[in-house]
């Protein structure tokens, strides 16, 4: 039985004109996250990352990184946005649909947000019953669940930029750990 889950959300290319933006939502088991949150740290010693960070690494070490972190559990869903967008508005539709679960023990969200969008965000999940208190923004470096959404998200844009590229072996089997996929066009401005 599921005592309850820490949330990590990040996003990918929200500020691209072109293509997509990806949000991803990762779920883990607060009586699995020590040992995630230890095995992260584990695979990035190994391959000297530090951190983590889809936008700053090479293919083969992106593909290093996901391919290790396949084998943690946890679970994602991800949020598919073609661009251009709004992304405090994308966000919070993004969440209004990726987040039904109701034992949410935190969420953190990757990078520093305005007050105003963590008000939106404060309002999304009053409205799903969950505690404004369990919201939390952080940097990805200080958090390694959030280097495991960073991943998703930056997969998730890179494979659906183009799908039939050197994205697509790690997608497929990044595929298992996806339990829900949303996809939209461009989200109000």
């Amino acid at each position: 039985m599921i005592k309850g889950m820490i949330v990590f959300v990040d996003e990918s290319g929200i500020h691209k004109r072109v293509d997509h933006s990806a949000f991803s939502v990762v779920f883990v088991c607060i009586d699995d996250y020590e040992s995630v949150e230890k095995a992260v740290l584990e695979i990035e010693e190994r391959y000297r990352l530090n951190p983590f960070h889809w936008s700053d690494l090479p293919w083969k070490l992106r593909e290093a990184f996901l391919c290790d972190i396949a084998k943690l559990p946890f679970s994602a869903k991800i949020a598919i946005v073609r661009n251009p967008i709004t992304p405090a508005k994308t966000l919070e539709w993004a969440l209004q649909h990726l987040l039904v679960e109701r034992d949410i023990k935190k969420l953190y969200i990757d990078g520093k947000k305005p007050r105003w969008v963590e008000r939106k965000l404060k309002k999304v999940l009053r409205d799903k019953g969950i505690s404004v208190r369990k919201l939390r923004t952080a940097r990805h470096d200080s958090i390694p669940g959030l280097r495991i959404a960073d991943a998703i998200a930056g997969l998730a844009r890179t494979f659906h930029d183009n799908p039939k590229g050197r994205a697509k072996p790690l997608w497929d089997m990044m595929n298992k750990k996806i339990t829900t996929r949303l996809a939209g066009g461009q989200t109000g401005g």
